[in-house]
């Protein structure tokens, strides 16, 4: 067979395997890598003025990323009582709709279910809510993760009552301490 031939059919044969590596999707946790590890920080809003210790961690086979949140509010002019508010989340892919979903669990009792809403890729990390257990499922909640440095990390946590425009609950910046 002629050279000419067989440059021919090793293209042929060749050209499925170029495609399939130009629609290699891209790793659903690099957007979370950046989270792994333990945080200390503090947190402001309608509870008062607090301090906050969180935890990223990969679990059950590096197919879940579990988050563990402590955040205390002494007693203070804003919350006369003080708090201590805790919750805890799994962060999963949805392969089916290539995105990231975030559920919640409050100390509280309720549940809720996010999905991630900002372009895979952006700076910030946004995720809405999609369902809530154990609350109004008229209100929408919002959470937006911002890096201000590799190990500085700046959540906002958003409320929309039914009908209303999302407000400002509380903003926590945390620092990386391992």
């Amino acid at each position: 067979m002629p050279l000419a031939r067989w440059l021919l059919l090793l293209g042929l044969l060749c050209a499925p395997l170029v495609r399939a590596q130009d629609t290699v999707a891209p790793d659903p946790w690099l957007p979370m890598a950046r989270f792994l590890g333990e945080w200390q920080g503090t947190a402001t809003g309608q509870a008062g003025s607090g301090t906050v210790a969180r935890r990223y961690a990969k679990v059950l086979g590096g197919r879940f990323i579990h988050e563990s949140n402590t955040s205390t509010y002494p007693p203070q002019e804003r919350n006369k009582k003080g708090e201590v508010h805790e919750h805890t989340g799994m962060f999963s892919h949805d392969k089916a709709g290539q995105t990231l979903v975030l559920r919640q669990f409050h100390i509280e009792g309720f549940v809720n279910t996010y999905r991630q809403v900002s372009p895979p890729g952006a700076d910030r990390l946004v995720f809405e809510s999609e369902h809530f257990e154990n609350f109004d499922k008229r209100w929408k909640a919002r959470e937006t993760y911002e890096f201000s440095a590799d190990d500085r990390l700046i959540e906002v946590f958003e409320l929309a009552p039914p009908g209303k425009p999302f407000q400002v609950y509380s903003r926590t910046e945390l620092q990386r301490v391992r």
